[in-house]
């Protein structure tokens, strides 16, 4: 119980996390917020803001679907 709560709470963080770093990071190709953080998914993955939005927002599904699945 415990750790399905901890997942989604991670998850929150995540996406918060990447919320930020999507706003903050800058990149080498770009005119537009949107196509930097678009490249440095492309280039980082996971490491980039928008990796971790959707890391976080992965985390949070899986955690709500953990109690549905015993």
């Amino acid at each position: 119980m415990m750790l399905k709560l901890f997942f989604i709470l991670f998850g929150v963080v995540l996406v918060l996390w990447g919320r930020y770093r999507m706003k903050k990071d800058d990149a080498f190709v770009g005119k537009t917020q949107k196509r930097k953080n678009i490249f440095n998914f492309l280039i980082m993955g996971e490491a980039s803001g928008l990796g971790q939005f959707l890391g976080g927002i992965l985390c949070i599904i899986i955690g709500i679907i953990s109690f549905f699945i015993k």
